[in-house]
């Protein structure tokens, strides 16, 4: 498959300041296959435009660095390949970073869970006002799929073969390489476009779990805590940290799990459950995107905390 080639310009961030804890798989070598966080941030990044909270301010007045939209990068060393999940605003300085890693030029497919700003609308540097690719797989559940091909702009790079699309089917893996396998599975959120769904990333030793969007784990036709039993490492949606954080707005509207009500169902799962997971996806609001007291506290109870450079060797 025929990639336009391509160059890139500007800033190149690694956040390697954030005193967090890491997995206790986390290779401290090079592994042939591993999964890096390249993005940990809601949908609008951080800062998002306007925001005058804190955390925000705290950038405003540079302090802190900017934080990215949630994303990982998936790395097959030993293939020479790599694919993303999600395609966010930050995409171009995501897909730099991902080539820092691996030095593989171009992805061979990305993965998107659903139709929200911060997971998709980065497949606009693939048309022609940017790279101008050809025939890019993103893997897309039916209704993603069908809005991608008959809304503008993504219809354009559908039209033109930019992107190639490869409907996915729920509970059904698919082999990406010699030994990695993805799956979709549905998950309940707002669906004004599209279906949500997380992913299965595993090889033939080590299973991820990825949901970095889902309404309410009650809500959910499945059991998260069974569902953690069942992989190895756990990304899960950690949007907001409570419900005051939002002031002035009706976050019932906007309907993910709380930090604190899933430290609240997690509380009886030992050590070893615990250490899986792994909270991502911190609106702007959230203290958890910031080193700080918070964030301490969720990593002294044995949790885990994304940050940018994270890696999970499989």
């Amino acid at each position: 498959m025929k990639y336009a080639s391509f160059f890139f310009t500007g800033l190149f961030f690694i956040f390697t300041s954030l005193s967090c804890s890491e997995p206790e798989s986390n290779s401290k070598h090079i592994s042939t296959q591993y999964i890096t966080v390249l993005g940990i941030a809601q949908d609008a990044g951080f800062p998002q435009a306007g925001c005058t909270n804190p955390n925000c301010m705290q950038f405003w007045n540079g302090e802190v660095d900017a934080r990215y939209a949630v994303s990982l990068g998936l790395v097959d060393s030993e293939a020479n390949q790599t694919w993303l999940f999600e395609a966010t605003p930050d995409f171009k300085f995501q897909l730099r970073s991902l080539y820092e890693e691996s030095r593989v030029e171009m992805v061979s497919g990305i993965f998107i869970t659903h139709a929200h700003i911060g997971h998709y609308t980065g497949l606009m540097h693939l048309g022609k006002e940017a790279m101008g690719t050809s025939d890019v797989p993103i893997h897309v559940m039916p209704q993603m799929k069908s809005f991608l091909e008959t809304n503008g702009p993504w219809d354009r790079l559908v039209s033109t073969n930019n992107i190639l699309l490869n409907e996915l089917t729920a509970d059904s893996a698919i082999q990406i390489s010699r030994n990695l396998w993805v799956t979709p599975f549905l998950v309940p959120h707002r669906e004004e476009y599209s279906e949500t769904v997380g992913y299965h990333i595993e090889s033939d030793s080590v299973k991820v779990l990825f949901i970095p969007d889902i309404d309410k784990w009650e809500l959910w036709d499945r059991s998260i805590v069974e569902e953690i039993a069942k992989v190895d490492h756990a990304f899960l949606d950690a949007t907001f940290f409570d419900g005051d954080e939002l002031p002035g707005r009706d976050i019932s509207q906007i309907p993910h799990p709380f930090v604190s009500e899933s430290i609240a169902l997690f509380k009886d799962l030992p050590d070893s459950e615990k250490a899986k997971i792994i909270f991502i996806h911190f609106n702007n609001s959230n203290p958890l995107i910031l080193n700080s007291m918070e964030r301490k506290q969720v990593e002294d109870l044995g949790y885990n905390v994304a940050y940018e450079g994270m890696r999970i060797a499989l």
